[in-house]
């Protein structure tokens, strides 16, 4: 596995470190070096050469936040003692942590890793009002796939094999967020996100926010129950991948029970409220939660309890009877 260093002046290769493993969990092949006023480039460059130790491998990429500063100048030291497995990308921010931890897991070496990562790094550079994005007349964006119907196509018409493929259907409390956006988008490759809520389609400022949310190359939509069930029986969506979101498992059964053929439930995040009890450091649930997942097993659906994709699946139900003495019931 490639090893990834982070260098920066003060403490912000460790701040963007720790944001990474909120996204993506705890991750290995990783370190930090931060360059403190009170340190000169010998200990930055020991500093370094320790980090690169504890990584026990020849392939590392370094991520740097400034060319030509002092963590690049002494990244650039160990770069130029074996040019052929390191490499050295500079302007350091969080989606170019992301896609390089992604994308690491797909290459063998540092220079396949940093070629990889340029350009979502770069992509996700990007401004509110839209106008003030510079022209570049000159770029041409690579166009997202997207094979779902577009225009008056007719009733009937079959695309495809015209069934709608879920990739993920996920019950996170969050709906899109970093883990979704990065994590489970790559493991699951969609071409559609879409958020099934009432509550939230009916809310036009969050819909906003959940559109804008999406990866690159992935469109979202907010759509309602309904929406989904009339979907998932069309034709028309036979080339549509979907990574779906609900916010509670009560939403999934509803359209289960409806005849949307869910076949497995990743249980990502609920969030804890009154009367919920936490039976993971993500998970919280109610009795009323209990008895949907119990109808839901009824159903034949399976569970995959898990944050990110890289964790370990846990028992829903083993967690659920652990907590009986705190008053949940299987």
């Amino acid at each position: 596995m490639v090893g990834i260093i982070i260098a920066s002046h003060g403490e912000f290769a460790a701040g963007i470190k720790q944001s990474a493993s909120m996204i993506l969990g705890e991750t290995e092949g990783l370190e930090s070096v931060v360059f403190m006023p009170s340190e000169g480039p010998d200990d930055l460059y020991g500093n370094i050469q320790k980090a690169i130790e504890k990584l026990g491998t020849e392939e590392v990429l370094f991520l740097v936040d400034l060319w030509g500063g002092s963590p690049f100048n002494q990244s650039n030291r160990f770069f130029e003692e074996n040019p052929e497995k390191r490499a050295i990308v500079a302007g350091l921010n969080l989606p170019m942590l992301l896609a390089a931890l992604s994308e690491r897991e797909d290459y063998e070496t540092a220079h396949e890793v940093a070629e990889a990562i340029i350009s979502e790094a770069k992509d996700q550079v990007k401004v509110r009002p839209e106008e003030l994005e510079p022209k570049d007349e000159g770029k041409v964006a690579a166009a997202a796939q997207d094979d779902t119907p577009k225009g008056a196509i007719p009733e009937g018409t079959v695309i495809g094999d015209g069934k709608i493929k879920f990739v993920l259907a996920r019950i996170d409390t969050r709906l899109l967020h970093g883990q979704v956006a990065t994590s489970w988008t790559k493991a699951t490759n969609p071409n559609r996100i879409i958020v099934v809520s009432d509550s939230v389609s009916k809310d036009n400022m969050r819909k906003k926010l959940i559109e804008q949310a999406a990866p690159p190359g992935v469109k979202a939509h907010v759509i309602p129950l309904k929406k989904l069930v009339e979907v998932s029986k069309d034709p028309r969506f036979g080339n549509t991948k979907a990574l779906l979101l609900f916010e509670n498992p009560q939403d999934a059964l509803k359209v289960i029970e409806e005849g949307v053929p869910i076949k497995e439930l990743n249980i990502g995040s609920m969030a804890h409220s009154v009367g919920k009890i936490q039976i993971n450091n993500v998970l919280s649930v109610d009795q009323n939660d209990v008895e949907t997942y119990k109808r839901l097993k009824e159903l034949g659906v399976k569970f995959d309890v898990r944050k990110v994709a890289a964790d370990k699946p846990v028992d829903l139900f083993k967690l659920i009877k652990e907590k009986e003495s705190e008053g949940l019931k299987l």
